[in-house]
């Protein structure tokens, strides 16, 4: 494979920024919320979780312009057409959960009544009224799509597993590693 069939370094490192904060929000926003956990635990996780959501956001928005004003590279040509399906669909429903999860995070703490630290920090208020009807509709969404997340991601990493381990076939290089991509 060479260079030309690699992601371009800036769309290589948004994926693994991205993937990273994913990666380390799910188990936190998974344990936050049980019962028993000692308070200080539970607010830490809580706090890390909706902060990280508010940093994502910016990444994840420059992350789909870029995609946008840069398409990705071709996948290899042995690809069946099948798999190329899948794996188009499964992207954009990627980025759709990207989207809407940090969204109805957020919808669902402010409806709240909850404070983000870091936006009440930088003098942002709220932006949304107090409504607990509203509150949970975004709180169910955002369960829905977390678990639909979890499973898209699975899936999305066996593939990458598969094409890496198995198959041999260029596809795990063209995403990493981020230093050795075309500019």
């Amino acid at each position: 494979m060479t260079a030309a069939h690699g992601y371009r370094t800036p769309a290589r490192l948004l994926h693994w920024s991205i993937a990273a904060a994913v990666v380390l929000m799910i188990p936190a926003g998974l344990v936050m919320t049980q019962d028993g956990l000692p308070r200080s635990l539970g607010d830490g996780l809580f706090l890390f979780h909706k902060n990280m959501g508010v940093l994502l956001i910016p990444l994840i928005v420059w992350r789909i312009l870029y995609r946008l004003m840069h398409p990705p590279p071709p996948l290899p040509p042995q690809i069946p057409a099948w798999q190329r399906a899948a794996a188009g669909a499964s992207h954009l429903l990627l980025y759709a959960l990207l989207v809407v999860m940090p969204l109805s995070g957020f919808i669902r703490v402010r409806a709240g009544g909850f404070p983000i630290e870091l936006l009440d920090r930088l003098g942002l208020g709220p932006w949304l009224a107090k409504s607990p009807t509203l509150a949970a509709r975004a709180e169910a969404l955002h369960y829905v799509a977390a678990m639909l997340l979890i499973a898209v991601l699975a899936v999305h990493v066996a593939a990458a597993l598969h094409h890496a381990l198995i198959r041999h076939d260029g596809v795990w290089r063209r995403i990493w590693p981020p230093w050795r991509a075309r500019d």
